[in-house]
């Protein structure tokens, strides 16, 4: 679930834009330096802001421990895939102590599964692994320090990309979102005197499914009647239109490792793209492979975002939601796709009013 870079600087950038006029630093500048810069510029006006004007500070732990099994709980899927493909023998799979231990009896077989992994981690610090050789054939797997905190850093990354996305959309235009140390989030607000209107917004994590539409009626049918079991009408995200949907999910947020907003290939139309994890991936594609022709919804907050019919078998593990979206909505709905996919939910560790310090 890494963010690109690029992507977090366009994003505070914009957020930027909204509150300030200063001048934003050179494109020239590294990366990292021009991340850097742009937040110290937005920390600089919101604190100037807060203390003419007083406001709310809230700060947000993200949950480390069920970021770790999450990984974890990748890593052992990724294993299992390149087992199975590679056709390798082995037994005792499974989750220990923060890795994975699989024990595998050929030489051949546990140097294969190793050189797969490397090959996958090649360029992505955040799935660098240790392998450690416990004797008798197990392997012991698990992720290095460094990767460990990659990981976290694109958390609190990924946090802070959907903290600013639902404030935008609660209507909130005034707000500096910041990194405080490694796991804490720190929310500075303002003129907001009221925090807990604030923190109810995030109290309800995103909920994304992937449902089967019934086409047993029509939805105006259900919508106006009595639905048949299992299903429920729902709104488009766009166009409004009711969609009669399985109530049961098929997948769910916690299925996807990435989301983001990019452009189709033909026709350069903003989509948001995501890939699903080893689960989500195998699940995907057993699901699609059983209902070639029929149409299934993304559903965002009982919201229906995306309705396509299912064309082939899609085993890629990939997909792109389409919907005549303007660039804005398009990463709109990728951030609270990957909202909807961060491991457990942020820990709401302070909330304060701060009066202001003189009148504005």
């Amino acid at each position: 679930m890494t963010t690109p870079l690029r992507n977090r600087i366009t994003r505070l950038i914009a957020a930027f834009a909204m509150v300030s006029a200063i001048a934003l630093p050179s494109a020239t500048l590294g990366a990292d330096t021009q991340l850097d810069k742009v937040r110290v510029k937005v920390a600089a006006f919101i604190a100037d802001k807060m203390e003419k004007l007083g406001g709310s500070r809230i700060v947000y732990k993200v949950d480390a421990d069920s970021l770790r099994e999450a990984v974890t709980t990748d890593l052992r899927d990724d294993v299992y895939k390149i087992l199975r493909e590679g056709r390798i023998a082995f037994s005792g799979l499974a989750i220990h102590d923060g890795g994975v231990d699989v024990k595998i009896a050929g030489a051949k077989g546990r140097e294969q599964l190793t050189r797969k992994l490397a090959s996958a981690a090649e360029g992505l610090p955040t799935h660098a692994l240790t392998v450690t050789d416990a004797g008798d054939g197990m392997l012991r797997l698990a992720p290095t320090d460094a990767a460990s905190a990659a990981r976290l850093s694109d958390l609190v990354e990924d946090s802070i990309a959907m903290i600013e996305q639902r404030l935008k959309d609660a209507g909130v235009k005034l707000a500096s979102v910041q990194p405080e140390g490694t796991d804490r989030i720190r929310i500075f607000l303002p003129g907001v005197m009221e925090p807990e209107h604030v923190t109810a917004i995030f109290a309800k994590k995103v909920k994304i499914g992937f449902r089967l539409i019934d086409l047993s009626m029509s939805a105006e049918q259900a919508q106006s009647g009595t639905p048949p079991a299992g299903t429920e009408v729902l709104l488009g995200f766009k166009d409004k239109l009711p969609y009669l949907v399985a109530k049961n999910t098929t997948l769910e947020g916690g299925d996807i490792s990435y989301a983001g907003p990019g452009f189709t290939s033909d026709t350069k139309e903003p989509i948001a793209s995501f890939r699903f994890n080893g689960h989500g991936t195998r699940r995907f594609a057993h699901i699609t492979a059983e209902n070639v022709g029929k149409p299934f919804a993304i559903v965002l907050d009982d919201k229906v975002i995306s309705a396509p019919v299912i064309r082939e078998p899609i085993t890629g593990g990939s997909g792109q939601i389409a919907d005549n979206f303007a660039l804005e909505e398009a990463n709109s709905v990728a951030i609270l796709l990957r909202a909807g996919s961060l491991p457990g939910r942020l820990g709401l560790v302070e909330q304060q009013v701060v009066q202001p310090a003189t009148k504005p």
